[in-house]
């Protein structure tokens, strides 16, 4: 007789991402919690989106302006000021600091691609 990856014999836990085994209410609070998680995925998306906007029309002054595309001074007050807000929401300031850079390095090339049209 052949068993499917999902066959458990009598015992042995439930392997990952397979809900045999595992207590209802276990399941119904992951589901709530990944629920959750999938909402503010969906709301940091259209946030990015709608800041993105924002520096698209940043980019565009700039250029209209002759102004360069990045600001390191600018840059570095966000980082500072991100840093503190991550800490006061017991969130990794280094992350934070990383993800902001990504963020700017992103603006900065869409400046630099606005710049040169």
């Amino acid at each position: 007789m052949t068993h499917s990856m999902s066959d458990h014999t009598a015992g042995q836990p439930a392997t990952p991402g397979d809900p045999e085994g595992i207590d209802p209410s276990v399941l119904d609070e992951l589901t709530r919690l990944r629920d959750s998680i999938d909402n503010i995925d969906a709301a940091v998306v259209h946030m990015l989106a709608e800041r993105f906007k924002c520096t698209q029309q940043v980019g565009h002054l700039k250029a209209a302006h002759r102004l360069p595309p990045a600001d390191p001074a600018r840059e570095a007050r966000q980082i500072t000021r991100l840093r503190q807000l991550a800490e006061s929401a017991k969130l990794d300031p280094g992350f934070a600091e990383k993800l902001l850079n990504f963020i700017i390095a992103e603006v900065i090339r869409h400046h630099e691609t606005i710049a040169r049209s």
